[in-house]
């Protein structure tokens, strides 16, 4: 079944790739994705609405440059999503932001050793490369500190950081005083311009996109040992270390081959945001992580159209803007943690346990009025008053009408108006008898067990019998059996008399 899965996602990989390939070709020579207005003054900041034309070029992918950029931003997206989904379960979220800043150094290094060799600084290829070779440098100076000293990791982060991307902006400091400094363009890997990639851009990204996630694909089982128990891996003799390097190794490779797209300032929040925004709806890892690989490529489709749409807007700013509303979406609308999710969880519990406070608040009303006798039906057909309800629990009258509320509307009670009284369904008769048997079953668990003071077990016991599960309550049956006379509704522990009768539950 692995095997057959890892088969499909390389062959839906394959097809990606095709497709996007496919995109790259060159069916026209106009240019649709430029973002340097032209012969505009500084001041002027208005928005221009695109036309109907151009929206529907944009949308159709009819400009060769909005399709480049779209093939490689999109795909970017996904291999982030795809990675930080790892990285976010390692909780390793900074170290991303570490590397994107030690990228810098590399960068210029690149370049000024290219021009002191006579080629061309502006080689994409070449200023990648050093941007990897200072990321491994720099991930490889946080290992060490954390290995090394009892520096904290957050500590060791921040040093590196600091040094790294203190050390880069001195140099692009120098590389500006140089003759060839201004035109080399390097100022657009701090803060990204996806306007323009290449065709040879693209293509690079797409086959480093490409392998980032068929090693995520062979190496899944590993990295779901190491993010999930670190510890039992390590036990059971699997090379942690290397696991935890070559995962390194992919969010250097993301980081790099981002940073043309959304720049080393704003790469680390592609790898992080789709992830923890796919959290929200999914405890399943594969599901997660597709749902990370959509959210990040979607994100990118919509910087890309944005910023074609609106030359003023900066693509990578806009993928992240992108990326933050799917975020919040997720926040509140998550199908497993979402806050709408949880609110509607709390809900269910509260009204559960009001339900089960009036029903038991009924139940032992009827009991303490009652002869030990009494069959337990004609017990539980006695009318209650409000007045005793809100006078016995201590109840306001605002949390009362809202009790009654949620057990008329359940059925379980049947509350008349004219007297001012109410009184249980058969249905309530039958779970207001179950409530109760659970309640007085963990109290006198806690007194003969557990040594709990008498005058502790009440509100320990009501805080337990709202999530007591049915193969606890058998357990504390058998345990208990003999002690309470027959009685399958015990008596109260705080209470001499027994009831007899009842309804095993």
């Amino acid at each position: 079944m692995n095997r057959r899965r890892t088969w499909l996602v390389i062959g839906l990989l394959v097809l990606l790739l095709g497709g996007l390939s496919w995109l790259l070709r060159s069916r026209d020579s106009h240019i649709g994705h430029a973002h340097e207005a032209r012969g505009k003054s500084i001041t002027d900041t208005g928005i221009q609405w695109p036309s109907r034309e151009k929206l529907w070029r944009t949308l159709s992918l009819a400009d060769y440059n909005t399709r480049v950029v779209f093939a490689g931003v999109t795909v970017l997206g996904a291999a982030s999503g795809l990675v930080g989904t790892f990285l976010l379960l390692r909780k390793r979220s900074l170290l991303s932001d570490t590397v994107s800043h030690c990228t810098l150094p590399g960068i210029a290094i690149a370049f000024l050793i290219a021009e002191a060799t006579g080629i061309s600084g502006r080689s994409l290829p070449l200023l990648l490369i050093g941007a990897a070779v200072t990321g491994v440098l720099g991930m490889g100076a946080v290992a060490a500190i954390r290995a090394k000293s009892r520096i904290k990791d957050d500590a060791a982060l921040a040093i590196v950081l600091s040094v790294f991307f203190g050390f880069g902006i001195a140099l692009m400091v120098i590389i500006q005083q140089l003759p060839t400094g201004n035109a080399a363009g390097l100022s657009h890997f701090i803060y990204g311009k996806a306007a323009s990639m290449t065709a040879g851009d693209a293509q690079l990204i797409l086959f480093a996109s490409l392998a980032v996630a068929l090693v995520c694909v062979v190496l899944f089982k590993e990295f779901k040992l190491l993010c999930f128990d670190a510890s039992f891996a390590r036990t059971q003799g699997w090379p942690t270390v290397a696991l935890d390097l070559a995962l390194m190794g992919l969010v250097v490779a993301v980081t790099v081959i981002g940073l043309q797209a959304v720049g080393l300032l704003l790469v680390v929040a592609l790898l992080i945001i789709p992830a923890a925004a796919a959290r929200f709806w999914s405890h399943r890892l594969g599901v997660t992580m597709l749902l990370a690989t959509l959210i990040g490529a979607a994100s990118g489709l919509v910087g890309v159209a944005a910023s074609a749409l609106f030359p003023k807007l900066p693509a990578g700013a806009v993928i992240v803007l992108a990326a933050v509303f799917c975020f919040v979406v997720s926040f509140v609308f998550g199908a497993e943690r979402g806050l709408f999710k949880r609110w509607l969880e709390q809900r269910r519990v509260g009204q559960r346990v009001a339900r089960q406070h009036l029903l038991r608040a009924i139940y032992e009303w009827c009991e303490t009025k009652s002869q030990a006798n009494r069959d337990l039906i004609s017990l539980l057909d006695c009318a209650v008053s409000l007045a005793e309800l809100r006078r016995v629990n201590d109840w306001s009258e605002g949390r009362l009408q809202r009790l009654l509320r949620i057990g008329f509307t359940e059925r379980l009670i049947i509350w008349n108006n004219s007297h001012d009284a109410v009184h249980l369904t058969a249905e309530g008769k039958l779970e207001a008898r179950r409530v109760t048997r659970n309640h007085r079953l963990w109290e006198t668990y806690l007194l003969q067990y557990a040594d709990v003071a008498p005058q502790h077990i009440h509100h320990n016991a009501d805080q337990i019998e709202h999530v007591i599960e049915p193969n606890i309550v058998n357990e504390l049956e058998e345990l208990l059996a003999g002690r309470e006379g027959g009685a399958l509704v015990p008596a109260d522990p705080e209470k001499p008399q027994i009831v007899p009768g009842g309804l095993s539950a």
